[in-house]
């Protein structure tokens, strides 16, 4: 999967999808879109108001603020479906986020988060449905 398929299929098809298993290359190019489009408003921002007090009377920011809130749900559903890649539940993923509130934990929180999002998904269909990369492939037992 592509960068703009990525993207195209994270916003208008599985907007708020938490079913289903999202390979690693859809997460990590809508992760590149998300960030990249953080960064160039950001940089835009300050390029605007260089000294000012507050950076919230520019028009970029509350642009990026409102981007930021539209695409939280996007983010949580790929998530979760990014875990359903690793078998993983998508309640694991609430759990670990929860877990952010504790001071030391949370840096263990951000971490298996991380890993999980890195490894490779199962082959084969799971519990969550099909393999995002060879969806005709067929598992004869599910575990």
């Amino acid at each position: 999967m592509g960068f703009t398929e990525a993207v195209r299929t994270v916003l208008t098809q599985k907007y708020i999808t938490f079913s289903g298993r999202a390979s690693r290359s859809e997460y990590w190019w809508f992760q590149l879109f998300n960030w990249g489009l953080g960064v160039a408003l950001w940089i835009v921002s300050l390029l605007l108001t260089p000294n000012s007090a507050s950076s919230m009377s520019n028009p970029f920011s509350i642009i990026g603020v409102l981007i930021s809130l539209a695409l939280i749900l996007p983010q949580i559903a790929l998530q979760v479906r990014r875990f359903h890649d690793r078998n993983i539940s998508g309640w694991w993923y609430l759990g670990l986020i929860v877990a952010c509130i504790i001071p030391f934990v949370m840096f263990i929180s951000i971490i298996a988060i991380f890993v999980i999002s890195v490894l490779r998904g199962t082959e084969g269909p799971n519990k969550f449905g099909p393999d995002p990369l060879r969806p005709e492939a067929r598992a004869e037992v599910f575990a």
